[in-house]
């Protein structure tokens, strides 16, 4: 599997490197058990210390490779079960009960990933440069907090995560696909679209209707995170305050696999927080997974081949422009890649 990322397509279908990435739920990862998970091309074990921090490491043992999601949870190491070699929360091997004193103890040695929790997720950092420190971990405004509230609803679809990508960043398909629900009924079944700039990345919007339906998408990448923001207006039903507005984030799980974070958010505070919030639980979050879930069976039923026989229009230029992005990021990384691993065997 890891092969896979030293090429071009390795990386553009499982996700460039030097990118913090969603990788599941906070709540997925329960004190004292360890939890195994494949994302972007990697074998993950994850796992909290006894003060609640959430650890992420590859799941292979340094000493012969055996699964350590397999093994024993004891506080703040955990410990193979094939031989019992334990190892702490850096990656640092802790002790070797079979030959104590042997030259692996006190070893770094096993492959540890910066992790962080927000937003009742934990992400992680995925480096090109196992040693290099990560970037920081800025996220949109949504999620931040402050005036903010959210709710995660997490999915695992069986599709590339770039078919996901490529239905957030298309807002008209809200007005054909999503016709019948409660937020995306009215407004023009045309429109002309535009591309604008801006700092983290770029908005397509429709050029003559907002607030009206799904009308534009912003690919937002912070030079760690990349994610997705959108807005669907809310009717009058749905309770005081602003639009609604959806931060996405995306994760390959392998080539055909990938979950999908989706914060339903909204700007509110006070009363219309509670208002909103028992609104949601009560009536809004089953109305909303009906939509999700006619993405996902669109998703899911695209043919393999599908970006080989295309008919793009106007309406897929943001689609053109960020597919052009992830390649050529893809590309580079590989190349630099295929630069580095002669003199890494050179130094060996």
């Amino acid at each position: 599997m890891t092969n896979s990322l030293h090429t071009e397509d390795g990386l553009l279908t499982l996700g460039v490197r030097d990118r913090w990435y969603a990788l599941c739920p906070s709540r997925q990862v329960r004190p004292g058990e360890l939890t195994r998970i494949d994302r972007a091309g990697e074998e993950l074990l994850l796992w909290r210390d006894s003060s609640g921090v959430v650890h992420v490491q590859e799941d292979r043992c340094p000493h012969r490779a055996a699964r350590l999601s397999l093994g024993v949870h004891m506080g703040d190491r955990i410990a193979c079960n094939y031989h019992g070699v334990q190892l702490d929360g850096d990656g640092v091997v802790a002790s070797v009960p079979g030959s104590p004193g042997c030259a692996l103890e006190g070893r770094k040695a096993l492959r540890t990933f910066p992790a962080r929790e927000h937003a009742g997720a934990i992400f992680a950092w995925f480096g090109a440069d196992e040693d290099a420190e990560p970037a920081p971990l800025r996220v949109p405004e949504p999620i931040s907090g402050g005036d903010w509230d959210d709710f995660l609803c997490y999915v695992e679809w069986d599709c590339s995560y770039l078919l996901s990508v490529d239905n957030l960043m298309d807002p008209m398909h809200g007005a054909f696909l999503h016709r019948n629900s409660h937020t995306m009924f009215s407004g023009k079944r045309e429109a002309v679209f535009q591309i604008r700039d801006t700092d983290t990345g770029f908005v397509f919007e429709k050029t003559d209707q907002r607030g009206v339906n799904f009308d534009w998408s912003e690919w937002v990448d912070t030079g760690g995170l990349q994610s997705v923001t959108l807005d669907i207006p809310y009717p009058a039903t749905a309770g005081p305050g602003g639009p609604f507005t959806i931060v996405a984030c995306v994760t390959a799980i392998n080539e055909h696999q990938h979950a999908g974070f989706f914060w339903r958010c909204r700007k509110v505070r006070g009363w219309e927080r509670d208002s909103w919030r028992f609104l949601y639980k009560n009536r809004l979050e089953a109305r909303h997974w009906q939509v999700l879930e006619q993405d996902r069976a669109m998703a899911e039923a695209m043919p393999a081949d599908a970006w080989a026989r295309e008919n793009l229009y106007q309406h897929d230029i943001a689609l053109v422009r960020l597919r052009r992005m992830l390649r050529a990021e893809a590309k580079r990384q590989a190349a630099s890649r295929a630069e580095r691993r002669p003199a890494r065997a050179a130094a060996r």
